[in-house]
């Protein structure tokens, strides 16, 4: 190329570059983290302690082992969680092609050209003039100079993809941590629920008999056996129900460890304790822990960044177009002689001029992107918020309800011995024994939902402040 062209091309772009400096164009920004104002983020939690259960490993926050060896069953095989690796090495690949554009394409070309040329025979032309053969082999060269940083941000913007997956991996795997835990203790409530009614069935059989016996002997009418009766069969009825949500538990179960769908080797419900006291630490180590609110960042972060690249597109880009190096001759016999060694060599500047719209278009739609998804992270910072606040009241109301719940149970069980003996005194009617066996049934199965809300609060609570990845 000639040495005046060159300057004048340079020049030229620095001319632009200056230009576009003038009116703003130039003006991008290094990554920051948004800013996220913390107070109150926990509704009535203002708390400067910074102990928290989401630091505690889960083999820890989970005592029962049979329930720890189902969590490391699925931490192996299951699906999502294996989907989400192969999205982590997507992202490592693509990170890994965006730094490869730092570096020149070299390829190995290899050339013949054969040249004839036509003459003049009588009023017609013929071929006739052989101009000869040209061999050529060397290496071919193509690179862009990351004058701008365009590149730069590109690599910055796959960084950011790569972490995103690596957050959306730990979301699935707390998320998993937290589905198994919260299965299993259904499991466990439900096998209570049905003993307590199938022990309730026993009771209500012995009952049936003693008011069938007093009929016999006209101390009680048929109403009040056909009652005793119609009460036996509505807690019978129950029991396939009871079974088939067991059952659903079961493969629902076997779906998350990724197994065919069976039994599920398991303890029972009085072998968990519930936590008396949860610890959330201060809003931001929730935010820090929480994959979702992470993840959410990273694609804020990659959105910056491809607005960086749209932006920078509209600058000079400095290339080093195909170049050529190595031999070139006319005869092979003749080809690796010194003499005969090749260079092409074409760089250039170029900057966009008639693509201006379409690239001021991709940076207006990049800006909006780079919005939607700030917006999408303080949505979700919120949305974090809101499950600690909600989670943390349902807790605590619910241990609330254990010390009357006890003493209800306690009662009706007296109550349901009581009027059984009142009855065959004849000094009760068969009204209050329904009535006190159906209320004490009910009492017991209360005792288990509540019981079973408060573990499954204990680990969703776990999950939402980031719990479960250790």
């Amino acid at each position: 190329m000639n040495n005046k062209y060159t300057k004048g091309v340079v020049l030229l772009g620095v001319i632009l570059s200056m230009g576009l400096t003038s009116c703003g164009i130039l003006n991008t920004s290094k990554y920051k983290s948004p800013e996220v104002n913390t107070d109150n983020l926990f509704r009535g939690e203002n708390s400067t302690d910074t102990t928290t259960i989401a630091n505690i490993p889960w083999r820890e926050y989970f005592s029962d082992p049979v329930l720890q060896a189902l969590i490391d069953e699925g931490l192996t095989n299951n699906y999502d969680l294996r989907i989400a690796y192969t999205r982590i090495q997507q992202a490592e690949a693509g990170l890994y092609v965006a730094k490869s554009a730092y570096f020149p394409t070299i390829a190995l070309a290899g050339q013949v050209t054969h040249t004839q040329i036509s003459s003049k025979n009588g009023k017609e032309r013929v071929l006739g003039y052989n101009g000869g053969d040209q061999w050529g082999l060397g290496f071919a060269v193509q690179w862009e100079a990351d004058i701008w940083g365009k590149l730069s941000s590109k690599s910055k913007a796959q960084y950011a993809n790569l972490m995103g997956t690596q957050a959306y991996r730990n979301l699935i795997q707390t998320s998993l941590v937290a589905n198994i835990s919260t299965t299993y203790y259904a499991l466990l409530a439900m096998d209570e629920q049905l003993k307590i009614t199938l022990e309730t069935i026993e009771l209500l059989k012995e009952s049936t008999a003693t008011m069938s016996a007093m009929m016999e002997a006209g101390l009680l009418n048929r109403a009040g056996v056909k009652q005793s009766e119609a009460l036996l069969y509505n807690t019978q009825i129950s029991v396939p129900d009871l079974e088939y949500q067991i059952r659903q538990l079961e493969n629902s179960l076997c779906l998350m460890l990724g197994r065919k769908p069976g039994p599920i080797t398991r303890t029972s419900l009085h072998d968990q304790s519930v936590p008396v006291e949860l610890a959330t630490g201060v809003p931001a180590q929730m935010l820090a822990k929480r994959p979702d609110v992470f993840q959410a960042e990273m694609n804020f972060r990659y959105a910056f960044e491809m607005k960086n690249v749209a932006q920078r597109s509209l600058y000079p880009s400095l290339t080093l177009g195909t170049s050529t190096v190595g031999y070139g001759a006319t005869t092979l016999s003749q080809f690796f002689k010194p003499t005969n060694i090749l260079a092409n060599i074409v760089g250039g500047l170029t900057q966009p001029i008639f693509a201006g719209n379409q690239l001021r278009g991709q940076l207006k739609l990049a800006k909006a992107q780079q919005e939607e998804a700030l917006l999408t992270f303080e949505q979700k910072v919120l949305t974090a918020s809101q499950e600690v606040s909600n989670i943390m009241y349902d807790y605590e109301t619910s241990l609330r309800k254990n010390e009357d719940r006890a003493k209800q149970v306690a009662a009706l069980t007296t109550a349901v011995d009581d009027t059984q003996s009142l009855l065959k005194a004849g000094e009760a009617n068969y009204t209050e024994v329904l009535n006190a066996e159906q209320s004490l049934l009910q009492a017991q199965l209360g005792q288990v939902s509540d019981k079973l809300e408060q573990l499954q609060a204990s680990v969703n609570l776990y999950r939402a402040l980031g719990g479960g990845l250790e």
